[in-house]
């Protein structure tokens, strides 16, 4: 209802006689559109029409007047707001008593032309047609209000600068006025787009929008604007498609926004427009049927009801925007409805009857009785800020005349602009509404904003529904809140708009820029092994421990198996059957010959040498199993030098039986006295000199760099093979070779010796099982190399093994056939059968 009471009252007031009404003057927008004389007078700008008609300048004739059309009521309100507060503060007994103000209030037409002429002539005083003047002579300027937009605002800031006369926006928010050394005089009742640059960045991405359009007036407001959003969108991670830019006298860039807008694949828009770009912009996404794109706004245009119409509501359905926050004017409606009333049908007019004017006065009554306090509330969220300013400036003055309640001011009125301009900067008052009004080091506000949404209503009726908030005021956490559950989307959808150039990388892959294409589109690539992405949108994949490797979904890391030759498996049972296999076999030989040690055949080669040497094979086939298990620092140690000592033992044995051999030949030959210098005590002193040697090696290399556990994680990445570290390798070789040297001294003695002449020569199988033991540890030690994790110990135990048997047959074997199938041959005669035959 008020909106229509605002245009009657507008058709009124061009219409009303001039003496009706405070000074009108239409038809040229260098005059005043209100005027009112007082002690003290405060200038205003506002767009009261959006549409100036310039004449051509031909220089032929006289110029013809500038002419305006298309009336925009939204900032008619603005003007009307300015002028209630004046009248409810020249009413004020408190505030300025005994001070009338006035103004001066101009229609700028929305035109930079109309904005520096209207400036112009406030800073110079009224002239007015014909000599004329309303109401006597205008006094100075202490103030001017306005503009409404902020590229103007930046003209007349500029312009008034000089001569530090203060100017108060309540709505201009470009950044750039905030620069005090440019605009030293410049106030605002509104905050700085470099929060609400910033809030949009945060609606943005706390919706998860991290593909969006940006589009913004071609001026200072969205220019700066924009730059603000765009800087705190790069800081989020926010990708913005597109930013493209017009203005509203501009056609050509206004379709190629609207074609980039068409092309796009973002599915959100950051409209950084002011009030006239954004209803040309609508329009023409009308007209093109482009819909279903989430708008994301700014205060300029977010809550305005001119754009509503039954083909824009399919494009601005679901916008979600920061507007001014709602405040209520107390008595602002009665007065508008009482403005109307008075100018169209005054009480007081003398033509009529009592009866006539009973019924005018009465229809008022019942005009004030049908309005709605709550209805077009959010058409006044910029009123505030107007009422503010004029009660900023009033506060100012009231500082500055020294005045003390009913009893009047001090001073005199003549007042220096700078003089208001320092007094605003220290003004702190709170206004009727509960507002508290103050101004920071910018000459702004606390920012603070409601989020709205647009709602389309089952009547069809369009509402803003406030459905969160930005305080900058509040600590950072608390600012910026919003309630998603209250919000109606695009298109009147309830799911919220996905808008992303690549989908989300899971968990498992990172995310990989896609060449000449911004950081938001990627491609998503699985870890490598051993790596791993716990996270979505991962950048990079993280490097699992050493002792971790990745799981086949890429996102854990597990810890790898421990492989080692181990009792429990079958490689391991196998090894340990055969071991005891080899210690059962040398027992029974061992009983064997113990049963037969009277015979000739266990006589023949020193039975003690014998025994020795099956005790010793049998250590070597137990000393295999050390090397089996879990390996520990004390397994470590034993493996190696159990394996070392015992084969030197065993081949010590050997090597005695060998030189008994060849010396036994020796012994035969007639004057030789060969063997009283190798006899039991002799060989006895060999073997255990032998052994001793090794024993010096291996204490050495415990000494000095002993074997020890590892865990070695070189051969396969996806398991631990738990091994023994030589610790000195060349301890280990020279274990090795000295077991290898005394196996080939053994192999030459007893190469010299197969040709004894003997029916029984054990020479001959000595060289095979030396021949045997030295082709298995020539064989074992390429493949001990290359052979990797439990197989490495799998090869040495089947060296040790092997060698074992093969000792254990080729010199115990014969013998052992003798004395179980062939009984009969186990006789000294027979043994030195040949011998005697060749000597015979």
């Amino acid at each position: 209802m008020l909106l229509v009471l605002y245009t009657l009252l507008l058709f009124s007031l061009l219409h009303a006689k001039t003496g009706d009404i405070p000074c009108l003057m239409m038809g040229d927008p260098k005059y005043p559109l209100f005027f009112k004389a007082g002690d003290v007078t405060i200038g205003a700008l506002f767009p009261i029409h959006r549409i100036e008609t310039v004449p051509s300048f031909e220089f032929t004739q006289k110029p013809q007047l500038l002419s305006c059309t298309s009336v925009n009521l939204r900032d008619f309100r603005l003007a009307q707001i300015m002028i209630f507060a004046i009248e409810e503060i020249n009413r004020s007994e408190n505030l300025l008593p005994n001070v009338s103000m006035g103004y001066s209030i101009y229609d700028t037409c929305s035109s930079r032309m109309s904005s520096m002429s209207a400036t112009m002539e406030l800073m110079n005083g009224p002239e007015f047609v014909a000599g004329k003047r309303c109401n006597g002579q205008g006094s100075p300027i202490q103030a001017i209000i306005g503009e409404t937009e902020s590229s103007a605002t930046v003209i007349l800031s500029r312009t008034t600068g000089p001569f530090k006369i203060p100017v108060i926006s309540h709505a201009a928010s470009c950044e750039c006025l905030s620069d005090r050394k440019d605009h030293p005089s410049f106030f605002r009742t509104f905050a700085s787009d470099y929060y609400q640059g910033r809030a949009l960045a945060y609606i943005v991405k706390h919706f998860g929008w991290s593909w969006v359009g940006a589009v913004n007036s071609d001026n200072d407001y969205g220019n700066n604007g924009m730059a603000i959003f765009l800087n705190a969108a790069q800081k989020e991670g926010i990708c913005v498609e597109y930013s493209v830019k017009f203005y509203r006298t501009e056609p050509e860039k206004l379709k190629k926004v609207v074609d980039a807008i068409k092309k796009s694949t973002a599915k959100v828009i950051v409209a950084f427009v002011s009030f006239f770009e954004m209803g040309l912009l609508v329009d023409q996404l009308s007209i093109q049927n482009i819909t279903g794109l989430q708008l994301v706004g700014v205060e300029g245009w977010i809550t305005s009801k001119n754009y509503i119409t039954p083909k824009t509501v399919r494009v601005l359905e679901g916008s979600l925007g920061f507007a001014v926050r709602k405040i209520n004017i107390e008595g602002f409606a009665d007065y508008v409805i009482k403005s109307f009333w008075d100018t169209a049908f005054p009480c007081s007019e003398s033509q009529g009857n009592d009866s006539q004017i009973e019924l005018k006065c009465r229809r008022y009554q019942d005009l004030l009785a049908l309005k709605n306090y709550n209805e077009d509330v959010p058409e006044h969220r910029y009123s505030s800020n107007v009422y503010k300013a004029i009660y900023a400036v009033a506060n100012s003055l009231h500082s500055l005349l020294k005045c003390n309640g009913p009893e009047g001011c001090e001073n005199s009125l003549t007042i220096q602009p700078q003089q208001v301009v320092e007094s605003l900067k220290k003004v702190n008052f709170t206004v009727k509404m509960g507002d508290h009004v103050w101004f920071d080091n910018t000459g702004a506000t606390v920012a603070q904003y409601e989020v709205v949404n647009w709602q389309q209503e089952s009547g069809g009726t369009i509402q803003f529904k406030p459905v969160g908030y930005y305080d900058a005021s509040l600590p950072t956490d608390q600012r910026f809140v919003v309630n998603t559950e209250n919000i109606i989307w695009a298109g009147g959808q309830l799911k919220k708009p996905h808008s992303v150039c690549s989908e989300s990388c899971p968990p498992g892959t990172r995310k990989a820029a896609q060449k000449g294409r911004p950081v938001c589109c990627y491609d998503c690539i699985p870890c490598a092994d051993g790596e791993i992405s716990n996270e979505t949108d991962s950048n990079n994949c993280k490097q699992c421990p050493g002792e971790y490797l990745s799981n086949a979904e890429k996102n854990k890391c597990v810890l790898k198996a421990v492989e080692f030759l181990s009792f429990t498996e079958v490689m391991g049972i196998m090894l340990v059957f055969f071991s005891l296999f080899g210690v059962g076999l040398t027992v029974l030989v061992a009983i064997l010959f113990y049963s037969k040690k009277d015979t000739p055949i266990v006589k023949a080669n020193n039975s003690e040498l014998s025994f020795l040497l099956l005790f010793s094979l049998t250590l070597c086939f137990l000393c295999s199993l050390t090397f089996i298990g879990r390996p520990t620092e004390w397994s470590c140690m034993l493996r190696h030098t159990a394996f070392g000592i015992t084969f030197v033992l065993c081949i010590s044995c050997v090597l005695g039986k060998t030189i008994v051999v060849l010396m036994a030949f020796k012994a035969t030959l007639p004057g030789s006295n060969v063997m009283k210098w190798f006899g039991p005590s002799q060989q006895r002193l060999s073997v255990l000199a032998f052994t001793l040697i090794q024993v010096l090696i291996c204490v050495l290399w415990l000494t000095l760099s002993p074997p020890f556990p590892q865990k070695n994680m070189k051969y396969y990445k996806e398991k631990i093979i738990l091994e023994c570290s030589l610790g000195s390798t060349i301890g280990f070789w020279a274990v090795l070779g000295y077991i290898g040297l005394l196996a080939v001294m053994c192999f030459i003695l007893a190469f010299l010796a197969r040709t004894l002449p003997d029916n029984f020569n054990e020479a001959k199988f000595i060289t095979f099982s030396m021949l045997i033991f030295c082709a298995v540890w020539i064989t074992f030690i390429p493949a001990y190399v290359s052979s990797p994790g439990k197989f490495t110990v799998a090869v040495e135990i089947f060296a040790i093994l092997f060698s074992s048997v093969g000792l254990l047959f080729c010199i115990f074997a014969p013998k052992c056939y003798i004395i179980l199938l062939k009984p009969e041959q186990n006789t000294k005669q027979h043994m030195m059968g040949k011998t005697t035959s060749n000597f015979y």
